[in-house]
């Protein structure tokens, strides 16, 4: 009877034995997978997910997987081309209505010098106003689409943001007097310096205080932290937490902005901010609007 005792547990043991083994090239081939996952999603390759194990569930779900990876590599070449293409498009209209637009300006000038009855002046007055709107949203989709076609490889150098940012409020300070908004900046001793291309930084900062002027009730705060973070914080009693939510959206304006908003100045700002590694948010807790940049890295 021991015997047979000592012979069901040995038995067991090598049950036991063999599941843990069987568990760890589970283990392993999962890892292969994942590793093979992760590489395929960040490599533009036509490599496929090659496992050690010869399990067959193992070797059939990461065949699965290889499938479902060529599908994701052709939808995502099909949109990076259409994206390459609408953007060109974009460039190219934008481009061409420049040339007929600043001919009607110029016969606008024109017609503003000769003799016009009353009526003829308002309708004039009328024209230009909606020339001047037409003339801005064709400068800003021609920005637009050459903002956010800059290369990884933009050329990049050491920017102190606590000057960038004095010097973008001086360059808004009139605009800003005009608007009745006396703004507040808080700025660290310590300089704040990150490798950025100065050029964008600039064009987002300044898109930031544009958007303050439109929506905020009198105020702007901007406040730098050590960190790299920037909040732009302002009054805005007429937005909610949908319109905050979706001011980074393309062409969206929300209703009493100005009329002549394009609905692009943040999409640029967001655009140029991920392209050199930050991040940007926009958040409305009790009437106050809170816009925040983050240059995290040093």
């Amino acid at each position: 009877m021991e015997f047979w005792l000592w012979v069901l547990i040995g038995i067991l043991i090598i049950i036991i034995v063999l599941l843990i083994a069987k568990i760890c090239i589970l283990k392993k081939s999962a890892d292969e997978i994942a590793d093979g996952f992760a590489d395929r999603l960040a490599s533009d390759t036509n490599t496929l997910i090659s496992i050690s194990s010869r399990d067959r569930h193992m070797r059939n779900l990461a065949k699965k997987i290889n499938i479902e990876l060529s599908k994701l590599k052709k939808d995502r070449q099909r949109f990076q081309q259409g994206d390459l293409e609408l953007k060109e498009a974009v460039t190219n209209i934008s481009h061409d209505l420049r040339t007929p637009l600043t001919a009607v300006c110029g016969y606008l000038d024109l017609l503003e010098k000769e003799e016009c009855s009353a009526d003829a002046a308002r309708y004039i007055r009328v024209i230009r106003n909606r020339t001047e709107a037409l003339t801005q949203l064709t400068e800003e989709l021609f920005r637009y689409s050459v903002f956010t076609t800059i290369s990884d490889g933009t050329s990049t150098e050491p920017v102190i943001l606590n000057r960038l940012l004095e010097e973008s409020i001086s360059a808004y300070y009139a605009i800003l007097k005009q608007n009745h908004i006396s703004p507040r900046i808080s700025l660290p001793d310590t300089k704040v310096s990150r490798m950025l291309n100065r050029s964008a930084c600039s064009r987002i900062f300044g898109n930031l205080i544009s958007n303050a002027i439109k929506y905020s009730d009198g105020d702007l705060e901007i406040t730098l932290g050590e960190s790299g973070e920037i909040i732009f914080s302002n009054h805005a009693s007429h937005l909610d937490e949908v319109q905050a939510g979706r001011l980074f959206d393309r062409f969206y304006t929300v209703e009493t902005a100005s009329a002549d908003s394009t609905g692009l100045g943040l999409s640029i700002a967001r655009a140029l901010t991920e392209q050199m590694g930050g991040k940007i948010d926009a958040a409305y807790k009790n009437g106050i609007l809170y816009v925040r940049v983050i240059f995290d890295f040093a």
